[in-house]
């Protein structure tokens, strides 16, 4: 039987009043059992009265406690798993992270199980859910801020890809925005270009907008929010969208740079269709360094992020959790990206 003040708190509190995660201790208090009786009962083992077995049930479904998969993984031998979750396995971007991630955990002995959430936010909830259960830590892509993740980790650790190490209190494994969007705008500046726009893939003040709006202060030019265009999608579809809508509301522009390579790519296809010679007219700058780059006419100039080696910082990244250690920080949690220089600009 439950007691009124065990139904009157079914979820654990932190001293702050906020939610938190509940542990293996809260399910043993409000069952009245040790924190052993709550190990047995959970995971299926040992001898157990069934009444006994029962109440520890209950409690854990009222709590919504999860065992982790993580912690038993530090008592008991056996191959880790981590999970890894991707926005868009269909942008060629995200595939090179995760054959980083996937050949830095091959060379630890570790198994890695995919979730392509598909830009939708619900999906990377429900990625959480699941492998919270069937991982031992987690690597991905998430928008939701630090504590909806936490109510959805069950005690996993996380490492957040492309989120710098000051913006979450995870383990975070980030792109250094600002640097690589400076060598790009004094690319653009020592080749002339004043009038330079930005066809941005992020609805709100993300870091490459940011950083391309500081970099535009700093060079003196007349350019800010205005110049910016938010494209409907991260695709070549959606930079030719953009391209239209910045060609329209500043006709004047000389120069842009795409949130990402695709962007760029289909801001080059926009402005032939109007005319506009690339470089001689319009110099397009591409932002991830993706080899389909290479193959466009003229060749795309990008700022290169080396996407293996994001992936191979986030797998050590868990490496480091796993082992009690303090995770990377600072620049030794970066990629920076590299200037290269093509036809395009």
């Amino acid at each position: 039987m439950w007691t009124d003040d065990q139904r009157a708190e079914p979820s654990a509190e932190r001293p702050d009043g906020a939610r938190r995660r509940a542990t293996i201790h809260d399910v043993a208090r409000l069952a009245g059992v040790s924190r052993q009786t709550v190990s047995r009962a959970v995971n299926d083992k040992g001898e157990i009265d069934p009444g006994t077995k029962e109440r520890v049930l209950q409690a854990a479904r009222l709590l919504d406690y999860r065992p982790s998969r993580f912690a038993r993984g530090l008592v008991r031998k056996g191959a880790v798993t981590a999970g890894l979750v991707i926005p868009d396995l269909r942008n060629p971007f995200f595939p090179e992270v995760a054959a980083g991630v996937l050949e830095a955990a091959e060379q630890r002995g570790w198994q890695v199980v995919v979730w392509d959430s598909r830009i939708d936010q619900a999906r990377e909830r429900e990625a959480l859910d699941v492998l919270s259960h069937q991982a031992d830590a987690v690597v991905g892509y998430f928008k939701d801020p630090d504590d909806v993740l936490a109510r959805h980790l069950g005690g996993v650790p996380l490492v957040l890809l492309e989120r710098g190490p000051q913006q979450t209190r995870f383990a975070a494994v980030g792109i250094d925005a600002a640097t690589g969007v400076e060598r790009g705008m004094r690319h653009l500046f020592q080749a002339g270009h004043r009038r330079i726009g930005m066809l941005d893939g992020m609805h709100g003040p993300g870091p490459r907008r940011q950083a391309f709006l500081e970099q535009a202060r700093r060079l003196g030019l007349s350019v800010d929010e205005h110049w910016v265009v938010v494209c409907p999608e991260h695709s070549v579809a959606g930079g030719e969208a953009g391209m239209e809508r910045l060609l329209a509301q500043r006709p004047e522009v000389t120069a842009v740079l795409g949130f990402n390579d695709l962007i760029a790519i289909g801001a080059m296809r926009s402005a032939r269709r109007r005319g506009r010679r690339v470089p001689d007219d319009l110099a397009v700058l591409g932002f991830d360094g993706l080899s389909l780059g290479e193959l466009v006419e003229p060749a795309l100039t990008t700022l290169h992020i080396d996407k293996r080696q994001l992936g191979r910082l986030a797998v050590e990244q868990v490496a480091r959790l796993r082992a009690g250690e303090e995770p990377l920080r600072g620049a030794d949690a970066w990629v920076t990206p590299e200037l290269v220089v093509r036809d395009s600009a």
